[in-house]
């Protein structure tokens, strides 16, 4: 067979090695393709349904606050710009010594309200913030008579960054996904609006191609995932997965920790692919690889979640699909280690790699750059997309090489006990909103 002969002139164990990734990486491909026609079937789906009353729903909106006085006016503008019948916007404001109080404090609108954190129990991390605004709405927004008559299974909690900044109509297009009573979760697409350079306009494709792909594709099978910022979910759902401190465990990536245990809870995750909300990136390497760093150790104490993946019942390739993304900074590391093993082979010890057939390295070319490029050709979403896409694949693709070490980084961080983070700060921005929703010149 012509594939006997694929590694031809590897060390024995770099053969081995190898062969083990290359079946990591048709596995990858092949669930990219798996995902792209699930994805639209699911928005073929969602579309033939039609729309549903935002109006019989509360959105609450919580935002977490910490030295936020950059973001926080143009954030809460914007959340005041949607177009929720029903809403509340409750701001918690962990133990910020800027102007964050300040800014909030003046900000007029019956709709808003502000939960102040003070020592000792401030700045225990974005989960305990949220945890508390969770307890504040259910033991006492809730019991106010203006607010007395929804029940939890019609009470969204929308999670939005306090440099987030979320499409006016977004609660009318989640909406249609809350039609069914056994969703519990709803993400919507994250955009970067900062694209100044090289570096954010990658993390606006990663975030792209993550929705448009890999997100939407696992909404058929109910198992998509939150992200931190721009998720939607229902009271009861929250309440189910609540182990007593509340929905949100002390985790780096306490977004993901729980959409993942929704899901084993038997509750259905989508992914919205016609609404955003935009974010912040960061146009700082050094910024960029200690908040990557921070996230793939999250992902590494997801690994614990493995162990729930048979409780809910899902078709196969929904369970599939599960462990396979919870196993994903492992298979990711293991691609990472042959790529760099492959250099230094080349390299400094001159080995000679003589593949006998000349189609090896078109289907190396195929496998490595095709998902990247699938998800280029999809997110411009033109005519002429594809052509752009060529062009484009090459730096995206430099962009993920450079990610590769944070999970090196972050797995040794890991496993030395290290959760501690600084917080990292915001950039000033363009097209500011004051409290009163206007936008507010710069200059």
């Amino acid at each position: 067979m012509l594939v006997d002969h694929l590694f031809t002139g590897l060390p024995t164990w770099v053969q081995i090695y190898f062969w083990i990734v290359l079946v990591i990486e048709l596995a990858t491909f092949a669930g990219v393709i798996a995902l792209l026609v699930a994805g639209r079937r699911y928005r073929s789906l969602i579309r033939r349904a039609g729309d549903v009353d935002e109006a019989e729903f509360l959105w609450v909106f919580l935002v977490p606050a910490l030295n936020e006085e950059v973001t926080i006016a143009d954030s809460i503008a914007r959340l005041r710009a949607t177009t929720a019948t029903h809403a509340v916007f409750l701001v918690v404001d962990d133990g910020s010594d800027d102007r964050t109080g300040e800014i909030l404090g003046k900000i007029d609108d019956p709709r808003l309200r502000v939960l102040t954190r003070a020592a000792p129990h401030a700045r225990q991390g974005k989960a305990a913030a949220l945890n508390a605004a969770y307890r504040m709405l259910r033991q006492d927004l809730l019991r106010t008579p203006e607010l007395s008559r929804w029940t939890e299974d019609r009470v969204i909690v929308a999670i939005v960054d306090a440099d987030g900044r979320l499409a006016s109509d977004a609660p009318r297009s989640v909406a249609r996904h809350l039609r069914d009573q056994g969703v519990g979760g709803v993400q919507v697409l994250v955009r970067i609006y900062n694209r100044r350079g090289p570096l954010t306009w990658a993390q606006d494709v990663e975030f792209a191609s993550f929705g448009l792909v890999f997100q939407a594709g696992r909404s058929w099978w109910g198992v998509a995932n939150m992200g931190g910022n721009g998720q939607f979910n229902r009271l009861s759902a929250l309440a189910s997965v609540d182990d007593g401190d509340g929905p949100w465990r002390d985790r780096l990536t306490e977004d993901q920790d729980l959409g993942v245990r929704l899901v084993q809870a038997g509750w259905a995750g989508v992914h919205d692919n016609d609404i955003a909300i935009d974010q912040q990136g960061l146009n700082s390497l050094r910024r960029l690889y200690r908040q990557r760093t921070r996230w793939a150790q999250g992902n590494w104490q997801a690994l614990g979640l493995l162990r729930g993946v048979l409780r809910p019942k899902l078709p196969l390739l929904g369970r599939i699909d599960t462990a396979f993304y919870l196993v994903t900074p492992l298979l990711q590391l293991m691609t990472g280690i042959a790529f760099a093993t492959s250099i230094v082979l080349a390299i400094a010890w001159g080995t000679a790699y003589n593949p006998a057939v000349w189609w090896v390295l078109i289907f190396f070319v195929g496998v490595s750059f095709g998902p990247g490029l699938v998800t280029l050709v999809i997110r411009g979403g033109r005519w002429y997309s594809p052509v752009v896409a060529l062009v484009e694949i090459i730096p995206y693709t430099i962009y993920s090489w450079l990610t590769f070490p944070v999970l090196a980084i972050s797995l040794v961080r890991q496993l030395a006990g290290r959760t501690s983070w600084v917080k990292t700060a915001r950039e000033s921005i363009e097209d500011p909103r004051d409290p009163t929703g206007e936008v507010t010149p710069v200059g």
